[in-house]
């Protein structure tokens, strides 16, 4: 079978394996990698009130150290195809770019891994350790079938992993612009503010939320919750709704609600950062506003991989094949990664996000192939070190 990082991308591609259907893009997978002398399992896991989600988890030797290459097959829908400019499910290449719904996002990034991970072992079949795929197909839905309980599994059968290299698209203009290695936490909150409903022109006969509640947003964005650290910008507070549910202009309304999401660093763990919450609200409400706080629960919680031996691998092979140094970061969202690192050091890097949930997803052809070049160079470098 070819094993040309396009052809493994087109193959991909061509498998519709929206969240949380498999798509036929696991089932591939597993056939490369067998062929290749991989150990491969596929586990369903099942949650109440989620749906069910396949995933895959492959090893080629038993020795150490092992570098375990992780990703997720399952994308977004593609929205309208008719403003494709390709179906977005066929793989095809026009002005030297390939499109498709997970061109970047991330299937092109576990093409670029396996042809790497491929030609390293066809090239070295005594190496001293193990290389290991760790692939969901529930990243883009709840990711509770996916990464967390595959890991689990994994070290329920004594899995133990040494490093993580987790391909998402973290470039944001050109291969090579940045490593990511930490992220950001995400933590949300909800606040009522209550009232009582009445008649705009008998205020005595009412009490209004919506100045308790200007009272409390000022309180939480009064001032920064910090100014960053070694690693992370400051964390960041928004307020993203703000509703009385109120459609009469004559009427005072019952209450007020407003929700906020906080990015934020690794000054803060989401315990410590509801403690803060609840002070500055308690501060601003004195004891005139009445109002209740609810925290979502989250799993979304910072971390950070230092820079280290091993990010020095990977920046050293960015650089030997893009001429670009790298730029070591925590910015963006949330991703796998934030499970992984319980289990070992993880560093983010795949190709340029730019398209990413977008139309007419598509990615260089040329990147590919210099992202193979980057993994490859990874692989002769780690297990060099290491042998």
């Amino acid at each position: 079978m070819e094993h040309s990082p396009l052809f493994l991308a087109q193959s991909l591609l061509r498998c519709p394996s929206v969240t949380p259907e498999e798509g036929g893009a696991l089932a591939f997978i597993e056939g490369v990698l067998k062929e290749a002398g991989f150990e491969v399992h596929r586990q369903v896991f099942s949650e109440p009130g989620t749906p069910d989600v396949e995933n895959l988890y492959a090893r080629f030797g038993r020795g150490e150290p092992y570098l375990l290459f992780a990703g997720h097959t399952d994308v977004v829908p593609p929205g309208d195809v008719d403003r494709w400019t390709h179906d977005p499910f066929s793989g095809e290449i026009q002005g030297g770019e390939l499109y498709g719904r997970g061109a970047v996002d991330m299937k092109g990034g576990i093409a670029c891994m396996m042809a790497a991970a491929l030609d390293f072992i066809r090239n070295n079949p005594a190496f001293k350790g193990s290389i290991g795929f760790l692939i969901t197909g529930d990243e883009e839905g709840p990711a509770v079938n996916g990464t967390v309980k595959l890991l689990e599994w994994a070290k329920d059968r004594g899995e133990r992993f040494d490093h993580c290299i987790l391909g998402e698209p973290t470039n944001p203009n050109q291969l090579g612009d940045m490593i990511k290695i930490g992220r950001r936490g995400s933590l949300t909150g909800r606040i009522v503010v209550e009232g009582k409903q009445g008649h705009v022109a008998y205020p005595h006969l009412a009490d209004n939320p919506i100045p308790g509640m200007l009272r409390l947003i000022s309180g939480l964005l009064s001032r920064p919750l910090d100014h960053g650290t070694e690693h992370f910008d400051a964390s960041n507070l928004e307020v993203t709704t703000l509703d009385v549910g109120n459609p009469a202009s004559n009427v005072i309304p019952a209450e007020a609600r407003a929700t906020f999401n906080i990015r934020f660093n690794d000054r803060w763990t989401p315990q410590s950062l509801e403690e803060e919450i609840d002070r500055r609200l308690r501060e601003a409400a004195g004891n005139t506003v009445r109002y209740r706080l609810s925290m979502d629960p989250t799993n979304a919680v910072a971390f950070l991989t230092p820079p280290n031996a091993f990010v020095s691998f990977i920046a050293d092979a960015i650089e030997a094949e893009t001429g670009i140094q790298p730029k070591l970061s925590t910015t963006g969202g949330t991703s796998d990664a934030r499970f992984i690192v319980k289990d070992c050091p993880v560093v983010e890097f795949g190709l340029v996000g730019q398209t990413m949930h977008q139309i007419d997803e598509r990615v260089p052809v040329a990147d590919l192939d210099r992202l193979t070049g980057i993994y490859r160079k990874v692989l002769d470098a780690y297990f060099a070190a290491t042998s």
